[in-house]
């Protein structure tokens, strides 16, 4: 079954179904929504698909998925802290590839296989400020439903995820507080070993 991200980073429905052609869905007005739609519906068939792909194969059909759905270079910046400002443009970006790549494992792994999982988009999105909140549910096949909420913001013309919330939980300040000791004891580059490691654990 598919299993919560380590910083929160996982339905009824029979097993059959999960090969069964896909019911049409109506898609969210909103912009903000409909990218968080899209975004769920990808990794429910990438789950379908989890068996037989196995961790290296789900990372590799997640790839486009994440990295067109998150701005993870502003991600990225928020996790690092204020160490970002005084960073070199090289270190910088050697950052924001392996969080991306910590980014797209974390989902790999913990999103590994369908059990009826469902997923439900509230259209109804928030404004606060600059940014749009779009409440999402999973719904397992035993237990309670889980609520996500994703935090967008505009990036590159459209609507890009910036934060999941997991119940309260912050997945981007969470992971602010993971950085932080190995940033304080060895700068960009003792960062960069620590998300190697964990890509490198996930993807195994």
């Amino acid at each position: 079954m598919s299993r919560f991200p380590a910083f929160s980073p996982l339905a009824p429905a029979l097993a059959a179904l999960a090969f069964a052609a896909p019911a049409a869905r109506a898609v969210p007005a909103d912009p903000a929504a409909a990218r968080v739609e899209a975004f769920d519906q990808s990794l429910l068939e990438t789950m379908k698909q989890g068996e037989a792909l196995g961790p290296k194969g789900r990372y590799r059909k997640l790839v486009p998925v994440v990295e067109g759905a998150f701005d993870l270079p502003t991600m990225t910046r928020f996790a690092v802290g204020p160490a970002w400002a005084t960073m070199s443009a090289a270190d910088r970006q050697a950052l924001v590839t392996a969080f991306s790549r910590l980014s797209v494992a974390s989902y790999a792994h913990n999103f590994d296989h369908f059990a009826g999982e469902r997923f439900e988009v509230d259209p109804k999105v928030q404004v606060r400020g600059p940014d749009r909140v779009v409440q999402s549910r999973l719904t397992p096949a035993h237990g309670a439903p889980v609520s996500l909420t994703y935090r967008l913001r505009q990036a590159g013309g459209g609507w890009k995820i910036i934060d999941v919330y997991y119940g309260a939980v912050s997945q981007l300040t969470t992971r602010r507080s993971d950085f932080a000791a190995p940033l304080a004891g060895g700068g960009a580059k003792g960062l960069l070993a620590h998300l190697d490691a964990l890509s490198d654990k996930l993807l195994k």
